[in-house]
């Protein structure tokens, strides 16, 4: 029996960033995760400055309206409405209340991400200018960071501020002895992650990403990949 998995980072809503541009290839991408067994999908647009009309309020009523092309198409996936923050340096005095996304909208966790050679001092301030709003923050594939790959002890620091660590499966498919995917198997096989994502970008990619799924199954077992793409991501749920 297949799995019920939950995907918690995605780039499904057509258009408004990098990930999927048409509803058509939008519905695509669902039919083939609807055939890795996953039924629910959080959209996670990027909240980043260049992308100011990216509201927790826009992104559910995007949601909406793709769900309503996927029971149109018969395409049987529940999406639920998310957002990427970026972490910037004044994240806390630019990034409005009502960019503030979070998972399902319902003000419990959050998704972040950041790209940076080193750690600075403001990812921080900014976790805990989250974590103020009484929300836990959850760092997206934090194997693609270079700062991590040099320092994967980093993870540490993360779990002494109560940040949760979510991985990107495509990484689990990227060359073997990749930074990527040394990294992202290294902190699977330590029990880093809280959760599994596809980061779904685009149909062109994401056979790789779903193939990144069978090589963490295939390198920590199949129990432990559905605790972090099944069990653990039902704490998001509403």
């Amino acid at each position: 029996m297949m799995p019920n998995r939950i995907d918690v980072h995605s780039h499904l809503i057509p258009g408004v960033d990098d990930g999927c541009q048409t509803v058509e290839e939008s519905i695509a991408c669902a039919r083939l995760m609807v055939s890795a067994g996953y039924t629910h999908s959080f959209c996670t647009p990027h909240i980043h400055p260049d992308f100011p009309d990216h509201t927790s309020a826009a992104i559910a009523q995007w949601t909406a309206t793709l769900q309503k092309e996927f029971e149109k198409a018969a395409v049987p996936l529940t999406l639920l409405p998310g957002g990427e923050i970026n972490i910037w340096g004044d994240l806390s005095q630019t990034l409005s209340e009502t960019r503030v996304a979070t998972y399902g909208g319902w003000n419990r966790h959050c998704l972040v991400d950041m790209w940076a050679d080193a750690l600075p001092d403001f990812f921080a301030q900014s976790v805990k200018w989250l974590q103020s709003k009484n929300l836990t923050v959850i760092l997206g594939h934090p194997e693609r960071m270079k700062a991590v790959q040099r320092d994967p002890a980093l993870a540490d620091k993360f779990a002494e501020m109560g940040v949760l660590l979510q991985g990107n499966l495509q990484c689990f498919s990227d060359p073997p002895g990749s930074n990527t995917r040394t990294t992202a198997e290294k902190f699977l096989k330590e029990g880093r992650y809280f959760m599994l994502g596809s980061d779904l970008h685009r149909m062109a990619s994401l056979p790789a990403r779903l193939a990144g799924l069978q090589f963490a199954i295939d390198l920590a077992g199949k129990a432990a990949v559905d605790k972090l793409t099944v069990e653990n991501p039902k704490v998001l749920m509403g």
